[in-house]
């Protein structure tokens, strides 16, 4: 889904050809409007057998200057997610569902990236605030870099990005519009499951619990 905009509404839609041929994705289209409305217990946008469908790897830096890399979280369960930092919309809300996820599976969490879609708003002052309003866990990594390598990972993984400016009452504002994905990822490093928001919690834990199946 394209969710659109820091201040703005969201329109979003599923990408029928991103995701590849036999993942079953219709077209869709999703409206939220600042909404908190509980969401209703969903099936994936797509699901993949184990060893069906490789993670593209990447290497990045999180917010603590350290390497990232989907090789180096091998070993346990991931969940990747693509999130703008200073999103006041659908991305907090999604960040709050996958912490969710991580207190409630604790020892078991699985471990939580998310890929910067805004590169210029990738600092620590966004990173901690978004830390204390979102409630993320302590174990939450940003994955960030330089903005054509971010690009490659977006494209890597099927997540469209775009960015324009408007005029709100006469101040310029940047805006991003991008997929709002998360990829569960097994401990092989394998694509498993893709969820599009909006998802509960449950949704995601009821699939992580299927990898030992």
């Amino acid at each position: 889904m394209y969710h659109v905009g820091v201040r703005s509404k969201h329109i979003a839609f599923v990408l029928a050809s991103g995701i590849g041929a036999g993942a079953g994705i219709g077209a869709a289209v999703y409206l939220a409007r600042g909404s908190t409305t509980a969401v209703e217990p969903s099936r994936p946008a797509a699901t993949w057998a184990a060893n069906e469908r490789r993670a593209p790897d990447f290497r990045l830096v999180d917010q603590n200057g350290q390497p990232v890399s989907l090789a180096a979280l091998r070993g346990r369960p991931a969940i990747l997610t693509f999130i703008d930092p200073v999103c006041r919309d659908l991305c907090p809300l999604e960040a709050r569902v996958l912490a969710r996820v991580h207190d409630d599976l604790g020892a078991s969490a699985p471990s939580l990236v998310a890929v910067s879609v805004n590169p210029p708003a990738d600092n620590p002052s966004n990173f901690a605030k978004d830390a204390a309003v979102w409630g993320l866990p302590a174990s939450w990594r940003w994955a960030t870099g330089a903005p054509a390598a971010l690009a490659r990972v977006w494209q890597a993984y099927h997540v469209g990005v775009q960015t324009a400016r408007k005029t709100i009452a006469g101040v310029s504002v940047r805006t991003v519009a991008h997929t709002e994905a998360a990829y569960v990822i097994d401990a092989d490093g394998f694509e498993r499951a893709l969820f599009i928001y909006p998802y509960v919690a449950a949704d995601v834990e009821r699939e992580l619990g299927r990898l030992g199946a």
